[in-house]
Order: C-alpha cells, then sequence, then structure tokens
C-alpha cells in the first residue's frame, strides 16, 4: 500500500477553507517552480481500450487528404474558417467497416467463453446464444438493422464504439483511462534548460499542427500482419482540436473544426498549479524559439509570487466525471471563471512546467509523474485532464506527455510524438537565447473565483487523487535475455508470442486464465479506431496447463512446444481476424446497442453472466513499439486487473505493469517476474525445436546501449 492517508487526514481536516485553499495554492520551490502542502483519494476500472494497437504503422509519402471536419459527438467552429481542403471529408479510398456474418460471431463467441466458466453456466449461455440467433430471432432482426447502419454511416460502430469505451466512463481520467508515454530523461542543469526544452517542444508543436493544417501528414501504412496497407488518418486531426467536455452521464467529444492557422492560437502553461496563456501567433507572426523561451521565463517569474497565486482548480479536472461536471456547473457561474474555461477549452495542447518529484529517477517513478503527477502533494494539480495532450516539462528531467484517449489511439499518439523529439534533436544544437524582449506582451494568468462550495469540491478532489496515487500498483520491467529479432528468427510473431507469455504469466500466479484485452488497429478501414483480439484462447488455455499444472503427469518437451506453437497460431489468427474487420466485440458491441434503442428490454443474450463476465477485462494489454527512447504506460480497467503495456526492440522488450494495492490477489511485481519465467520457459521449449533441426538456438548479440535500453 502506499503511504501518506493516515499521516495527512488529521492535517487535512484540521484545516478550514481558507487555510485549505492557501496550502493547495503551492510554495516556491528554489528552482521558482511551486509544489503545494500535502493533503490525501480513491480508483477503480472498467472496460475500455488502452494505450495503442496491436501492429506499428510507418508513413509513406503517398497522402490522400484526410478527413478533419466531422469528428464525434460535437463540432466547435472558430471564428474564421478557411476554404475546405479538396478530399477534406473523406478518405474514399479506404473500405467501410464489414459487419461481420452473425452466425460466425455467436460461434466465435461460445468458443472464446467456454473455457473460461463453469460447464453448467456454460450450457445454459449456449442456449441463450442459440435462441438469440436462431433463424427469424431477434438476432437477425438487429443483424439487418446495423447493415443499414453501415449503409447510412461512414463506421457503423464508431459512435457506439467511442460512448462505450470512453465518454460513457464514469471514473476519474488518471490511470483509468488516460495513458502516458515517457520520454528519455533530461538532465536540466538550471530552469533555463527546462524552459530551453519546453520551447523547443513548443516550437515543434507548431510544426506539426502546420503541416496537419496543410493536410501534409504522410499517410499511415500497416506494418505487421497484412501489411503495407494505407491506414485512416483521421485521428490526426483530433490531436491538437480535442477536448472532452464532462456531463453528467455522459461526456462529449469537443472537436474544433480544422483549418489553416485557425483562431485562437495559443497554448496553456501550468506551472505552480496555475495556468497561464502563451499566445503562439503574435501580430499575425509565429513565435520563435527564442521568444517562447522568453515568455515562459516570464511565467515562471509570474507563477513564483505567492501574493498572487490562486486556487489549484486543476484538481477538479481529475475527479470522477460526474462530479466533475457538477464542479464545473459551479465555476460557469461566474463570468471570469467561464473566460478561463474557455482560453483552456480552445488551446492547442498544456505544457506543464513540474516541480522536481523528490523520488529516485527510474523508470517506474518517472512514469507514475506522468499518469497521476504524484498527487496533490506533488505535481497532481499542475494538470488539465480533459485536454487531449500535456507535456509534461519537469525540473528534474521527467518529461513526456498525459494523453486524453477518447480523440485518438496510442500509435497515433506515439507517431505524433517522435515526429516532436526528431525536431527538437535536429534543432537543439543550436543555442535558443531570448528574442524580442520589448514587442513581446506578458503572458497572462487565467483567473478562478472560488465560492465555499468551489473550495470544499477542491478538498474532496484532492483527497480522491491522493487515493489513486496510493491504491496504484506499478512497475517498469525491462525483460533484457532476448527481443523481437529473436523471436523472428522461430518464424514467429513478436506480438503473438508476447501475449502468449503474458496468459502463461497470469496462469501461474493465479491458475487459471481470464478475458483478455488486446488492442488491434482497424484503421484499415474509414473512420476505424480499434476492436478486440481476445488473447484467451482455448490453444493459449491448453498451453499454460502443460507447462504449469504440476499435479498433472509431466507432459513431454516436444509436446509443450506443439502446443505453443498451436496457441501462436491461433493467437496470430484471431490478430488477422481482429484486423480485417472480423472480430466479435464491436460486432456484438453493435447488436447490444441497436437492441437497447429498439426493445423494452436489452435481451438476454446482453444480460447473461457469461456475457457480463466475458467484458471485465481482468487482463488489459497493448504493444505500444516505439523507434524512439520512449515508452507507453497505462493503469488496468478493472479493480482485480492487470494493465500490461509492452514495447518491443530488438533485443529487449520493455514491459509496464500496472493493479491495484487494495486487490490482495494481484501484484505488479510478482506478474513481471512471471512474465520474465515464461519467456526464458518459452525461449527454452524453442531452443529445443532449433537443436532438433541442427541450428544453433538463437542468442542475443551482446551490444552496448544505453542503461534505459528502449532504442531499436
Amino acid at each position: 500500500m502506499g503511504t501518506g492517508g493516515d499521516l495527512f487526514g488529521p492535517l487535512f481536516w484540521g484545516l478550514d477553507s481558507g487555510a485549505f485553499l492557501k496550502a493547495l495554492s503551492g510554495r516556491p520551490s528554489e528552482h521558482g517552480i511551486g509544489v503545494w502542502e500535502p493533503l490525501v483519494l480513491l480508483g477503480a476500472a472498467r472496460r475500455r481500450q488502452k494505450g495503442g494497437e496491436q501492429e506499428e504503422s510507418r508513413s509513406t509519402p503517398l497522402c490522400p487528404q484526410s478527413e478533419v471536419t466531422k469528428m464525434p459527438i460535437c463540432e466547435k467552429a472558430p471564428p474564421k474558417m478557411a476554404a475546405k481542403s479538396p478530399g477534406s471529408e473523406e478518405e474514399p479510398g479506404l473500405p467501410k467497416l464489414p459487419v461481420p456474418p452473425l452466425q460466425q460471431t455467436l460461434a466465435t463467441y461460445l468458443r472464446c467463453v467456454q473455457h473460461l466458466v463453469p460447464q453448467e453456466q456454460f450450457r445454459r449461455s449456449k442456449a441463450i446464444v442459440q435462441q438469440f440467433g436462431a433463424p427469424g430471432g431477434l438476432g437477425e432482426t438487429l443483424q439487418q438493422k446495423l447493415l443499414e447502419r453501415q449503409e447510412k454511416t461512414a463506421n457503423w460502430v464508431s459512435e457506439y464504439w467511442l460512448n462505450d469505451m470512453y465518454l460513457n466512463n464514469r471514473l476519474a481520467l488518471p490511470v483509468n483511462s488516460s495513458p502516458a508515454v515517457i520520454f528519455a530523461r533530461q538532465h536540466f542543469q538550471d530552469t533555463n534548460d527546462q524552459l530551453r526544452f519546453a520551447a523547443n517542444l513548443i516550437s515543434g508543436v507548431l510544426s506539426y499542427k502546420a503541416l496537419l493544417d496543410s493536410h501534409s501528414i504522410p499517410t499511415d501504412c500497416a506494418k505487421g500482419q497484412l501489411s503495407g496497407q494505407p491506414l485512416c488518418m483521421k485521428q490526426y486531426y483530433g490531436l491538437f482540436s480535442s477536448y472532452r467536455l464532462p456531463g453528467h452521464t455522459q461526456d462529449t467529444l469537443v472537436a474544433q473544426k480544422s483549418s489553416v492557422m485557425p483562431e485562437p492560437e495559443h497554448v496553456i502553461v501550468a506551472c505552480c498549479n496555475q495556468f497561464f496563456v502563451l499566445d503562439v501567433v503574435i501580430n499575425f507572426r509565429r513565435l520563435s524559439e527564442g521568444d517562447l523561451f522568453t515568455q515562459l521565463r516570464k511565467i515562471v517569474r509570474m507563477a513564483s509570487n505567492e501574493d498572487e497565486r490562486l486556487p489549484p482548480i486543476g484538481l477538479l479536472t481529475s475527479d470522477g466525471r460526474s462530479e466533475w461536471t457538477e464542479a464545473r456547473t459551479v465555476l460557469m457561474k461566474d463570468s471570469t471563471n467561464r473566460d478561463s474555461l474557455d482560453m483552456i477549452e480552445r488551446c492547442l495542447c498544456l505544457v506543464c512546467l513540474d516541480a522536481p518529484g523528490g523520488m529516485e529517477l527510474s523508470d517506474t517513478n518517472r512514469a507514475l509523474q506522468l499518469l497521476h503527477g504524484g498527487g496533490c502533494s506533488k505535481n497532481g494539480a499542475n494538470r488539465w485532464y480533459d485536454k487531449s495532450l500535456q507535456f509534461v516539462v519537469g525540473r528534474d528531467g521527467t518529461c513526456g506527455v498525459v494523453c486524453e484517449h477518447s480523440p485518438f489511439d496510442g500509435i497515433v499518439l506515439v507517431q505524433c510524438t517522435e515526429h516532436l523529439l526528431k525536431h527538437m534533436v535536429k534543432t537543439s544544437k543550436k543555442m535558443v537565447r531570448a528574442d524580442s524582449v520589448s514587442e513581446l506582451p506578458a503572458p497572462r494568468r487565467l483567473r478562478w473565483k472560488c465560492s465555499p462550495e468551489i473550495q470544499g469540491l477542491l478538498a474532496s478532489s484532492a483527497e480522491k487523487l491522493q487515493q489513486i496515487v496510493k491504491n496504484l500498483d506499478f512497475t517498469v520491467y525491462k525483460f533484457d535475455d532476448y527481443g523481437k529479432t529473436s523471436i523472428k528468427q522461430q518464424k514467429c510473431s513478436p506480438d503473438a508470442f508476447i501475449q502468449v507469455a503474458l496468459q502463461l504469466a497470469f496462469y501461474r500466479l493465479h491458475g487459471k486464465l481470464v478475458p483478455t484485452y488486446e488492442s488491434a488497429s482497424i484503421r484499415r478501414f474509414r473512420e476505424g479506431r480499434v476492436d478486440n483480439i481476445r488473447s484467451a484462447t482455448p490453444e493459449a488455455l491448453r498451453f499454460v496447463k502443460a507447462i504449469a499444472d504440476h499435479h498433472t503427469a509431466a507432459v513431454p518437451d516436444s509436446e509443450k512446444l506443439l502446443l505453443l506453437k498451436d496457441a501462436i497460431r491461433a493467437q496470430t489468427e484471431y490478430t488477422v481476424m481482429a484486423i480485417t474487420g472480423m472480430a466479435i466485440d464491436n460486432h456484438l458491441l453493435g447488436l447490444r446497442e441497436l437492441a437497447q434503442e429498439m426493445c423494452e428490454e436489452l435481451p438476454e443474450m446482453f444480460t447473461d453472466e457469461t456475457y457480463l463476465m466475458s467484458n471485465r477485462f481482468v487482463l488489459s494489454t497493448s504493444q505500444v513499439p516505439t523507434t524512439m527512447e520512449m515508452f507507453c504506460c497505462y493503469g488496468p480497467v478493472v479493480p482485480n486487473g492487470y494493465g500490461a503495456c509492452y514495447n518491443p526492440q530488438p533485443d529487449s522488450i520493455l514491459f509496464c505493469i500496472s493493479s491495484f494495492h487494495n486487490c490482495k490477489e494481484t501484484s505488479s511485481t510478482n506478474f513481471a517476474k512471471a512474465v520474465e519465467e515464461s519467456l526464458l520457459e518459452m525461449r527454452r521449449l524453442c531452443s529445443l525445436s532449433l537443436s532438433a533441426t541442427g541450428k544453433p538456438p538463437a542468442t542475443k548479440e551482446k551490444v552496448t546501449r544505453p542503461s534505459q535500453g528502449h532504442q531499436p
């Protein structure tokens, strides 16, 4: 368990609201970037996609114009709109997402769950499924409606999926929904180094945004299974134009329509839990990197003035979505607050200038700073979680980006981030000096009017964020005995191989398999996002039992190897099914949502205990590969679950494992250890195969790599 609840509880409850807000407002550190006094929090989770996609993508210079003006759910046009680019409304070269055959989906569903539930429960569920899919029955009626929906819409599942995966979820965004990408540790000698890095980053954002506005981003093409096919680019146009607006029962994804250099053009800079408007275009001129550096220095000086310090309103965005909706409604009663909210909601992105975290700068600790900011005693209030991209630049060298996940998937985030980092590497060799000091107006501090009610809501949000921090059990583990190069030498898909290893690791710890989510890109189709690869296959169960069941008769290694190959084959086949639009999860979701619209009561198919169990993803996994030194991480999606994000490199595999301390059955450290044992055992079996063919076992070539070793 984390520490701090008992220590800070009396301190918290002993403060009156004025003293509480003064504590929250922060105190300057020696570097002028503040932290504020500690207080005390909570969390759980539910199904939703994390991190990235099963497959990597690459870019080619051939670029059909991407759709930018139609994004669910709400569009917000800027004051001036440029003329539409040709082809900006559609991607005519991409096919529509198919609707799988009903009987195929129902048969696959039964096969996916049969080995995960007791025999009698499966017998009842099978009868329910057969009734649903009977000739002339409800299933066929809903299937026909789904086919009609496919004809009328660009993507029949996208709205259903977005609502189910994200916008209906009432949990707090930190840990439960928002993934983070952690950059290589930076070594800042002073605050000016930190601000130069931030200025360089913002300059890269502006250059990338200009490419998006001119539709100059090359089209991604699929890698891995069925490589070479062009992918839908729509998600890229939500990177800097989206905002998740909280709602009582459902959030709204607001999308500013993209145009060439739209108004307004500003970045919000968070510093000492305060928010500042940094205009990036002044007098029709985009600010240079030197200008940005000048403005950031002004912001740090302004933020360090304790007399001007305002309450940390960003804390409210870390609360549950319904709670934040209530708080926002109260805030909106005052015109000053409305103006401040409007500036944040329409910004390009946030840049969070963090105070030192005060911990050893391991991969694990730096990831935690990105996932939740360390809570209210550190940088947890120096955030605005509703904004799609929050770039964190910490004084201690902890840097990365926190992502509000609803507008885009992990691979899109990685592609954008790698572009920015490459830009920074190219331009960082130039010494950045302050430019045009006298010409630039000072950045504006956003003002807030806080009623006693808001002060009480801030106290509640702070306590709940602290509980999230305490509850998260997280570790970054680098497996460096071998990587994807050795796996490919076995004629195996690295992703399928790793997925089987995760199943074996879970079985070693818990003696069973559970519903598993692996995100698979369906960007081959118009407006495609992801579907689910159900990795807990019957073939995986047979393999893990042969390895880990010690109470049964010993299975010969030769048979174990055959079972391993069969499990990898089954995983690969399901992957191909998913990326070609033939998986079951989106299809069942579409049928369920149509049933909800058409029927007085939800059909038993969707209230059956097996169906409900099959959608509680105890193991939520995602491959997020990178070509630069960085990695992605996220939290579990159910209270008794694990999050497992992995980044295969040629000679190593980086795993980010998460779970919750308040679940006594789970342990991230134990799971990481079980992953290591599983990967070593699987290599041992594969080496037997190579030895039998007369070839030497594949061994990892020893090369000199940086100590953190995320580079290819």
